[in-house]
């Protein structure tokens, strides 16, 4: 499911316009890149969690040319699925 596949079902299953679905899923995506920018901790109880790992400068490699290039440190979103999510996925249907 892709965005506007969330948009749709969203404005399926509660009986509301495209643009107040759209209004609705672009509010939770900006709440939670917010608290993800400040460092903070996303937590979804059943569902999982979102943090922001720190990644130290490193040299890398061009795939392509071969070259070696220095790369940025950078911090990036990581999600960790929680136990309860995990068992509906593995469990039989």
């Amino acid at each position: 499911m892709n965005k506007s596949g969330l948009i749709e079902a969203l404005s399926k299953r509660e009986n509301l316009t495209e643009k107040k679905a759209t209004d609705v899923i672009n509010l939770i995506f900006k709440g939670f890149t917010d608290e993800l920018k400040k460092s903070g901790r996303i937590e979804i109880r059943g569902f999982g969690s979102f943090v922001v790992r720190k990644y130290e400068a490193y040299t890398g490699r061009n795939p392509k040319t071969g070259r070696s290039i220095q790369v940025s440190p950078k911090r990036l979103p990581f999600f960790k699925v929680g136990k309860e999510l995990k068992e509906r996925v593995d469990g039989e249907e």
